[in-house]
């Protein structure tokens, strides 16, 4: 499943599913339905694009779950530079199918 991970800007076509939170979203890739996310980082009141990208970057680092594709759409840019950090980091955990511990 594609996800559009965004409170305001409507989903553009070619995704599968309209997350406007942080909540939202996590849920669906602790089920393993995500295959790309494409992430805002300012979510409203609550958790940002930065607190789901830790979530994968967790889970990748134990060695759950499939790569998942991203791309960032926000504008805010130490958020755009977090959500970045953490999933070029789960990127590295999938490819080498290790955590550095």
């Amino acid at each position: 499943m594609k996800i559009w991970l965004d409170d305001v800007r409507p989903m553009p076509e070619g995704y599968d599913y309209w997350a406007k939170n942080a909540r939202e979203c996590i849920e669906e890739v602790l089920l393993g339905n995500v295959s790309f996310i494409s992430f805002d980082h300012d979510l409203g009141q609550g958790k940002s694009g930065y607190d789901v990208a830790k979530v994968i970057e967790k889970m990748a680092y134990c060695g759950f779950g499939e790569v998942i594709g991203y791309r960032i759409h926000s504008a805010n840019p130490v958020g755009r530079r977090n959500i970045e950090m953490a999933m070029s980091s789960a990127q590295r955990f999938w490819r080498e199918g290790q955590n550095d511990g």
